[in-house]
């Protein structure tokens, strides 16, 4: 009996130091690597990608965000417009309309938005891209494709006083390729676009 209870003891103080070896390990030493990792090789991602103007931090350059006229819900002509968010790029509450590619309330808004789109930004229904008209999957999609960033040329330059030779130029210049030359799509930031729009409309 005194054999059993000693080898019950010998087992539960094994266990129990497994319980704090692993409570050490996973709990403080791999979540300060990880963390001290992600500072020194990955600083600016594991901070958010904020980005600041003047410094004052305007945003994160992996969320998108509404740039409408202030105090409405409508988009303000002076801005390159973001894709549309089923979450009114809301972080906390992502994610799309879960509606089906051939879903008629999908179909039908995807006809409505781009003829606001086409209307909004004077070009024809056919030179409305897809993403113009279609949220991402997480609904805070930071980045625009090329196509819609220069179906807004215009209708930007035209807002700000500026040429369309000078916005297209900065377009161009905020455009980036596939990663490693094949990941990917190439891309345009939006907010970082329009950091630099405002940039070039004071000057």
């Amino acid at each position: 009996m005194n054999t059993s209870l000693a080898n019950s003891a010998r087992m539960v103080w094994a266990a129990l130091r497994m319980l704090l070896v692993l409570t050490v390990v996973t709990g403080i030493v791999y979540p300060l690597a990880v963390t001290g990792i992600g500072q020194a090789l990955f600083h600016d991602k594991a901070n958010g990608s904020m980005v600041k103007v003047d410094g004052q931090e305007v945003g994160s350059k992996l969320i998108g965000q509404s740039w409408n006229i202030k105090g409405t819900d409508k988009p303000d002509p002076k801005w390159f417009q973001p894709r549309p968010s089923n979450s009114g790029y809301d972080p906390l509450t992502t994610g799309s309309s879960q509606l089906g590619a051939g879903d008629p309330t999908l179909v039908k808004n995807v006809k409505a938005a781009k003829k606001q789109v086409a209307e909004f930004n004077g070009v024809p229904e056919s030179d409305v891209p897809k993403d113009a008209v279609t949220g991402s999957a997480s609904a805070i999609d930071p980045d625009i494709s090329p196509e819609y960033a220069d179906i807004q040329v215009k209708r930007v330059a035209d807002a700000n006083g500026l040429t369309e030779a000078r916005v297209q130029k900065l377009v161009d210049d905020h455009t980036d390729g596939r990663s490693l030359g094949f990941m990917g799509e190439p891309h345009v930031n939006v907010l970082e676009l329009n950091i630099a729009l405002k940039e070039l409309a004071e000057k």
